[in-house]
């Protein structure tokens, strides 16, 4: 298996997988889309190793097209079979909740993927400066994947040169604090998803700032991959250059939508089936899991917080599969602390994570991570539970 370098997906390494050679290395993509970009970002012509009759995966095969099926079974079953009704009205009470959120989230998430060049992330985020976390937390804010793809997105920024404290920052604020993925939030705990998004980057900052601190004292690993940033590139330049150039009554028009619309796509294969996921995870547990074993496990108590932890670590699910969980969570206990906690740690102590960091980044990185986030959700958690 190998990771797509735009998107973060996991794809599989084979001729009949979207590849292309650059720099003698052959790179594999989940889709066109990430190809393209892909090619265009690194100015790759395609008679030189791009691969002309790879098809990628059908539709058929692709996971958003499996899970939806399988959801489409089990709401049509629920509704036929009369027992099964309850879960058939989990299900649809989901569905009508949820689905303006990911709809405009994925609007949203392609106007990100078309009009934010990646050289502007990896621009801010190398320099040894208290403001590069802050860079990184919202440049974090701005991007558009899930947690398995931010992980994936953030190794690639570290290859590339951005320092270790910054990609931490980077990987914390993506999955849950991202401007999609808020929308989302909003969809289900309302007003409150504001503390939610407000702690994720809180802890974004201070895991951010500790790193720092960690870099200077020599305690976590050195990114040999630093490099001199490139002389006079200037965002803000690039920005004015483009907006300048841009033509708003002719070709440029359908290029637009045609770019946000491929972002929006790709966006929602790599999101959306985890988020079916979620929902049907969370409709059998509303269903039949009664109330008082929500209350007993996982309730507003200490012992609830380190069982809703141990819970996330565990549990592989994305960030916006996991959303629907965490929301039922609330629902069931009321414990809107132990709900920040089951989606904070899936980045902070999730086994794929840590263990990625681990192979890529280094064993003390990878350690430390848990050691500082940890606390933080589990204090963040509790003052939740007690304060809201």
């Amino acid at each position: 298996m190998a990771w797509d370098p735009v998107c973060g997906m996991e794809v599989k390494e084979g001729e009949e997988s979207l590849h292309a050679e650059h720099d003698g290395e052959t790179i594999f993509f989940c889709g066109k889309h990430c190809l393209d970009k892909y090619v265009k970002e690194h100015d790759i012509k395609p008679e030189l190793g791009l691969c002309d009759t790879c098809v990628g995966v059908p539709w058929f095969k692709q996971k958003l097209f499996k899970v939806s099926a399988i959801l489409l079974v089990v709401l049509l079953i629920s509704y036929l079979i009369e027992p099964l009704q309850p879960l058939h009205n989990n299900l649809v009470d989901y569905l009508s909740l949820i689905w303006w959120a990911v709809i405009l989230g994925l609007i949203i998430g392609g106007l990100i993927d078309y009009f934010i060049p990646r050289e502007y992330i990896i621009k801010v985020l190398a320099k040894r400066e208290k403001r590069t976390i802050l860079h990184a937390v919202i440049l974090g804010f701005l991007m558009s994947a899930c947690s398995h793809g931010i992980l994936a997105i953030a190794i690639q920024l570290y290859k590339k040169g951005a320092s270790i404290p910054s990609v931490i920052a980077f990987l914390l604020a993506s999955p849950w604090a991202n401007l999609t993925y808020t929308i989302l939030l909003f969809s289900l705990f309302g007003v409150k998803a504001l503390y939610i998004i407000a702690s994720a980057i809180l802890t974004a900052l201070t895991t951010g700032i500790a790193f720092q601190v960690l870099d200077s004292k020599g305690k976590i690993e050195k990114n040999p991959h630093t490099l001199q940033l490139e002389k006079g590139f200037s965002i803000r330049s690039d920005v004015k250059k483009r907006f300048s150039g841009y033509n708003f009554s002719g070709s440029d028009i359908p290029k637009t939508v045609k770019g946000v619309y491929e972002g929006g796509v790709s966006l929602a294969n790599m999101v959306v089936w985890w988020i079916l996921i979620g929902i049907l995870a969370a409709s059998f547990i509303g269903t039949y899991v009664p109330t008082h074993v929500f209350m007993k496990y996982v309730g507003p108590t200490v012992l609830g917080l380190l069982i809703t932890l141990i819970a996330a670590t565990i549990i592989e699910v994305c960030s916006e599969g996991s959303s629907p969980i965490a929301f039922e969570i609330f629902r069931q206990t009321g414990a809107f602390g132990n709900s920040f906690v089951f989606l904070m740690a899936g980045v902070a102590t999730d086994y794929t994570e840590i263990g990625l960091i681990w192979s890529n980044i280094g064993k003390k990185t990878a350690l430390w991570l848990p050691l500082i986030a940890g606390p933080q959700i589990i204090i963040l958690g509790y003052a939740f539970n007690i304060l809201l």
